[in-house]
């Protein structure tokens, strides 16, 4: 019989300029053994060129450089070893699964990896300059799927980290791109601009129904308009195929599965209990090889309202962005679920 481990993920509510949200999160890490990675962090990051970094982030994201000086300033770590472990430029990251598909104009998503790398945070943030967002967090400052006050949802498949260049990981990107971006156009002009460090997708909607995907690797970005927009972890576009891994099949099987069964469902919270049922085809349990479920999320572009699930077979919860926004909003302290125990 399987032994099944509680996981419980923090709902975190965020509010100031961009130093004190960095100042307010390193009070999380102080606190949070399972935040304070700090020397993981920065074995992964031992090729980060710091100085690259400012420089980079100075013209694409400003507020992004002064959230690192709050963490700094909270944490009494230099500032260069804050952008070591924070920034995600030239990181070293293992292979992470995820599977989206856009159902009815709602965003739906697995994010499938390792609970011992999961920063396990639901974020609410408010920053004074630059869009609202909910979103999963990873490594404190990125995100791993998001959507922002304008309705742009934003979410990272990887795809390879053996084509590798000079950049920032996914998971920054997002985070950059929700702060600043009204709709995709935006976000894929902003995608053009960013260096990026290993090959992913993007999959991407906004309020105007629009949905697509962008492929992207350290040199060349592809954008696709699929409808429906179903995106896991490999890419289709003839230009691009030869940057994926050598094994895909696994990424095509879910992809036909959801075609198959999944986009025709009458409702999204029936596309969403097959992304959580713990038997179904899109829910992992291999979280000792990075690869279990950890969390299903749908993001409601039109309504501002994401839907949350944590592990297997999970009653969802629902929060809205527009009554966080508004100072409304009451939050639990934290979300649970269950997931099969790593051993």
């Amino acid at each position: 019989m399987n032994k099944y481990q509680e996981l419980i993920v923090s709902v975190v509510a965020l509010r100031g300029d961009a130093y004190e949200i960095g100042f307010q999160q390193s009070n999380e890490i102080k606190t949070n053994a399972h935040l304070a990675q700090n020397e993981q962090l920065l074995a992964l990051s031992a090729t980060c060129n710091t100085q690259r970094v400012q420089e980079l982030l100075r013209h694409v994201s400003p507020n992004l450089l002064q959230e690192m000086k709050g963490l700094a300033f909270g944490l009494k770590q230099p500032y260069e070893t804050i952008i070591k472990m924070y920034s995600g430029y030239n990181i070293i990251f293992p292979n992470m699964g995820c599977t989206s598909v856009v159902h009815n104009g709602k965003y739906v998503r697995n994010y499938d990896f390792s609970p011992v790398m999961y920063d396990a945070r639901l974020v609410f943030s408010k920053p004074s300059k630059g869009y609202a967002s909910v979103g999963f967090s990873q490594q404190i400052i990125g995100r791993l799927d998001g959507m922002n006050e304008k309705g742009l949802v934003v979410g990272l498949h990887f795809v390879n980290n053996d084509w590798k260049g000079d950049g920032f990981l996914a998971t920054t990107i997002v985070k950059i791109v929700l702060e600043q971006c009204e709709n995709i156009e935006e976000a894929i002009a902003l995608l053009n601009k960013i260096p990026h460090r290993y090959c992913y997708n993007y999959s991407m909607t906004d309020q105007s129904g629009k949905a697509v995907v962008v492929e992207a690797t350290p040199i060349e970005r592809v954008v696709s308009a699929e409808h429906p927009l179903i995106c896991t972890n490999h890419f289709e576009s003839q230009q691009l195929a030869g940057k994926n891994k050598a094994c895909i099949e696994g990424s095509k099987q879910r992809k036909s599965f959801i075609n198959r069964y999944v986009v025709d469902a009458r409702t999204t919270m029936s596309v969403y209990h097959h992304f959580n049922n713990g038997d179904s085809p899109l829910f992992f349990k291999q979280y000792q090889e990075y690869f279990g479920t950890l969390h299903t999320v749908i993001y409601s572009p039109k309504q501002l309202e994401v839907v949350v699930g944590i592990g297997e077979n999970c009653e969802p919860q629902s929060f809205s962005l527009q009554q966080f926004i508004e100072g409304k909003l009451i939050f639990p302290i934290t979300i649970k679920g269950n997931i099969i125990q790593a051993i």
